[in-house]
């Protein structure tokens, strides 16, 4: 009864904080003091190359482009979590069908998620890894638009909403 006990502490301990590290993110962005049409940029970017199965480049290539594109460097990095441990498989399936779709490729048989899937994978060859790439590609292009427009619109009505509670905290 005390294991039980001692995990369910655990799993409260953990839910706890991954919830306050939401918050703190989200806080963050929020905070930032660019200008609403910078930080859509950066959060645009970071989704686009979150959506691209380059495990460790994709902060990179998001640093990159948010420069390129002058958008937020912090919200570029924040999106990338977009393909996160828990979302990454769903999404590089999603796109490797969509490329699947766009290409004409055949179906290549998928060799079982395990450690030595990399192995596995490697040897299915450019043509997966074309088609993958074709699939993020266009996936990460249409999230990253919807992202801006999305994001440019809440962080425009949340920074009209500081500007106005600002105004009224002087007339005080």
């Amino acid at each position: 009864m005390r294991k039980s006990r001692k995990h369910q502490q655990h799993l409260r301990l953990r839910q706890n904080s991954l919830s306050r590290f939401i918050r703190l993110a989200y806080l963050r962005l929020i905070r930032l003091q660019d200008k609403p049409e910078v930080v859509a940029k950066g959060l645009a970017v970071g989704v686009f190359t979150g959506c691209f199965p380059f495990f460790g480049m994709q902060s990179l290539l998001a640093l990159l482009l948010a420069t390129v594109v002058r958008g937020s460097k912090v919200a570029a990095l924040a999106a990338t979590w977009i393909s996160n441990p828990f979302t990454s498989v769903p999404l590089y399936i999603f796109n490797y069908k969509i490329g699947k779709l766009l290409l004409g490729t055949k179906d290549a048989d998928l060799p079982p998620l395990t450690l030595e899937s990399f192995t596995a994978f490697k040897e299915l060859g450019s043509t997966f890894a074309i088609t993958l790439l074709t699939g993020s590609f266009v996936v990460g292009l249409i999230l990253g638009v919807i992202t801006y427009f999305y994001g440019l619109a809440i962080l425009e009505r949340l920074h009209s909403r500081t500007i106005r509670r600002r105004r009224i905290r002087r007339q005080k």
